[in-house]
This record gives C-alpha cells, sequence and structure tokens, in this order.
C-alpha cells in the first residue's frame, strides 16, 4: 500500500506548513509519499494550494515519492513535458495520473488498484480501501497496518 501524505500532512492538517518544500520533505524522511499542489505561472515553478506560494526549481518535484495535483493545465503540459508524476482534475470521478495511477476523488466509488483520496472524509469501509494500491489522507499515518 503506497501512503501519499497529502500536501504533506500525515497526523492531520497543519494549513500553515502545507505544500511547503521542508513539510515535504519531512514527509518524505519518514517513508511517506506526498501529494503536492502545483503552479508553473511567467515561466516559474511554485508550491501551494489556492494560489502559488512557494518558488522551487522543477528539479525538486523529480522525486518518485512526490505526486504533483497541477492546479491549471499550463502547469500539467509542463511537468509531462518534465516527465515528472503529476495529475489534473476538477471534479471528476476518476482520473489517470501520468504513470497511470487511478486517482479516485473523494466520496466516489473505489476501484481495484486505485488510489484511494482522503478517507477520513469519505467514511469508506475498510475492505473497500484494503482494495486500493495507496492512500492520500491527511491523517496517512493511521493508514500504516493497512
Amino acid at each position: 500500500m503506497i501512503l501519499i501524505a497529502h500536501r504533506g500532512n500525515i497526523n492531520g492538517k497543519t494549513p500553515e506548513r502545507e505544500n511547503s518544500p521542508e513539510y515535504i520533505l519531512e514527509a518524505i524522511e519518514l517513508g511517506y509519499h506526498v501529494e503536492v499542489d502545483v503552479w508553473y505561472q511567467d515561466n516559474q515553478i511554485f508550491l501551494g494550494h489556492d494560489n502559488p506560494e512557494y518558488e522551487i526549481d522543477i528539479s525538486f518535484l523529480k522525486n518518485d515519492k512526490i505526486w504533483c495535483h497541477c492546479k491549471n493545465v499550463e502547469t500539467l503540459e509542463e511537468l509531462i513535458k518534465n516527465d515528472i508524476h503529476c495529475f489534473f482534475h476538477k471534479s471528476e470521478d476518476v482520473i489517470l495520473t501520468s504513470k497511470g495511477y487511478m486517482w479516485i476523488f473523494p466520496r466516489k466509488k473505489l476501484l481495484k488498484n486505485s488510489v484511494c483520496v482522503l478517507p477520513e472524509v469519505a467514511q469508506y469501509k475498510k475492505e473497500d480501501i484494503q482494495q486500493c494500491t495507496g492512500i492520500c489522507s491527511d491523517y496517512v499515518e493511521n493508514y500504516k497496518d493497512f
């Protein structure tokens, strides 16, 4: 089971640290994958949920444990061009990441070998989550025994 820290969170939301490079690296050092929000604007790469906050070098994202949620289609185009694991969605039930993972929108039907996103808001049954390849959560530490 791949455990993905949503914006770097592993044991609850920490909005003031979410998507910061340091926070992301802390989660990776603890052995987790991390979902990050990425923006491409004015030929620069930024991390940040609602808007670009942390300017980074694109090489930061070239890490097998980082899953990039592109916040606009321009970002998707730039990250795919640079062979970085990414995806873009609005509210579709399921999308495919650039590495072929099925990313299930919260509260939607889970599929075998997919990534369950934010199970804490969906109240899925344990056996439904266990069929997944991964879990992306603000409380990912709670799923270590899955």
